[in-house]
């Protein structure tokens, strides 16, 4: 079993989403577009299974993959 659900990347968009950064903010921080960011989001929603941002956010708090 992979010890992380979500790649790399995908953790950073999400530790910086908690952070209340915006998608352009998470963009410029990161060196990639928005849709790159958007898209990482959504990969991530997929794998989690879920069908928004903060339930994504709840999920991977409980999997311990992300902390506040």
């Amino acid at each position: 079993m992979n010890k992380s659900i979500l790649t790399k990347r995908e953790k950073e968009v999400f530790t910086l989403l908690v952070a209340n950064k915006t998608t352009s903010e998470i963009a410029k921080l990161l060196g990639i577009s928005e849709k790159t960011v958007r898209n990482h989001v959504s990969n991530a929603m997929q794998k989690l299974g879920v069908k928004g941002r903060a339930q994504a956010v709840v999920e991977l708090i409980r999997l311990r993959e992300i902390t506040l």
